[in-house]
């Protein structure tokens, strides 16, 4: 399934938008994959692991990611250090929640959740986690707003942007267009890019 939606989106990609699929990372093999589940302690779905043999980040091209809301695929150092620090921020909540009532207890981050998707190339404010015990993701913040369910499976989330991609009058969750040979989506472009984002036809 993630082999064949993925096929979808690069070919996508490298037929009408060549500075996003250029700023694509290439997969990792896997053996990368077992040093980061060892190093962090968690164990990847088959999906994510799926993707990562495919890709394993994103440059973000014209200074943004490709995914909706322009937001990018972590690269696995990213993923190990976000991850890291999330961890810490939870044990330092742990250890005040210790002397919080239950209902006052916040949770920042838990164990089985891999980020997998940034704000930006080089923006770690916000993005998607994957929950490994579900298979669902997660929005995350550091706004302090809560982590919001997306409901989606890694899966479905980058089959409705195949879809979106394919048949632009069917997107309902971004619009996507194009800033020269650079996908953008409409629902955050850079006021730089504004004359020259160019919605994709119908």
């Amino acid at each position: 399934m993630i082999t064949d939606v993925w096929r979808r989106i690069t070919r996508w990609l490298q037929d009408n938008a060549a500075d996003s699929y250029a700023a694509l990372r290439a997969g990792v093999d896997p053996a990368a994959i077992a040093a980061l589940e060892d190093d962090l302690g968690i164990r990847v779905t088959a999906d994510l692991r799926a993707l990562w043999l495919l890709t394993a980040g994103d440059e973000g091209g014209a200074g943004a990611g490709w995914l909706p809301g322009n937001e990018a695929l972590m690269p696995l150092h990213a993923v190990a250090a976000f991850y890291r620090q999330q961890m810490d921020a939870q044990a330092h909540q742990d250890t005040l929640n210790a002397r919080r009532s239950e209902y006052d207890r916040i949770t920042v981050w838990k164990a089985h959740w891999i980020p997998v998707v940034s704000h930006g190339p080089a923006d770690h404010t916000s993005g998607l986690y994957l929950d490994t015990e579900t298979g669902y993701l997660g929005r995350w913040s550091r706004y302090n707003e809560g982590p919001g369910e997306e409901l989606d499976t890694l899966a479905s989330y980058l089959e409705d942007i195949a879809d979106m991609l394919e048949a632009p009058a069917l997107a309902t969750r971004d619009k996507p267009g194009l800033v020269g040979g650079a996908l953008v989506w409409g629902s955050r472009i850079d006021p730089a890019w504004e004359e020259r984002w160019r919605p994709l036809a119908s």
